[in-house]
């Protein structure tokens, strides 16, 4: 049941938006009463904490396997781009959910949030900073920028992606490695 009201709230809350979405809302969409709510959930936002930590600590452990894998930095960075497509066109709701709805979480889940996302974020600085090292990206590339330049153009992504479009989640991963691997500069090309 728990799942079930996280699945049935992560739908409203894509809908409607959290401010607008009731407790009542989600039980009558269930069809289960609010003592059903309250013995998995203290608070609407409480519930709002947990789709944020499974979303992050998701991803943070499919992160950690590419990381622990034995493959180019390259390739690591280029799985990371993966990672973070496939998943907005697996999971868009969710993915809707976390950008746009962390700003109705209390400070501390907030700051809890946003380490686990910084952690996500050093985890690629590092794999840039490696490739660095050992020749696989230029030198002079800023882990930091170029971590958030990653970021940036995979996450905006749940604002437009349709995963019945033209492009296929791993078409566009694939797209999106290349830009940042080979950039857009036709003297790159192979």
């Amino acid at each position: 049941m728990k799942d079930r009201i996280r699945e049935q709230s992560i739908s409203l809350f894509e809908k409607k938006g959290f401010s607008e979405t009731s407790i009542q809302d989600i039980v009558e969409a269930l069809n289960v009463t609010k003592g059903t709510f309250y013995y998995y959930y203290s608070s609407k936002e409480q519930l709002l904490m947990d789709i944020h930590k499974e979303y992050i600590d998701d991803l943070l452990q499919r992160q950690q396997r590419i990381l622990d894998s034995n493959d180019l930095q390259r390739d690591k960075l280029k799985g990371v781009i993966h990672l973070l497509i496939s998943d907005i066109a697996r999971n868009g709701d969710s993915g809707k959910v976390f950008f746009r709805e962390m700003r109705h979480l209390t400070q501390a889940n907030a700051n809890d949030i946003k380490e686990r996302r910084e952690q996500f974020r050093l985890n690629i600085e590092g794999i840039i900073r490696r490739g660095a090292k050992t020749g696989e990206f230029r030198k002079q590339l800023r882990p930091d920028m170029t971590a958030l330049a990653v970021l940036g153009i995979t996450n905006w992504t749940y604002q437009w992606f349709n995963s019945n479009g033209e492009l296929s989640a791993d078409e566009l991963a694939e797209l999106y490695s290349s830009i940042v691997l080979e950039g857009i500069d036709e003297r790159n090309e192979g």
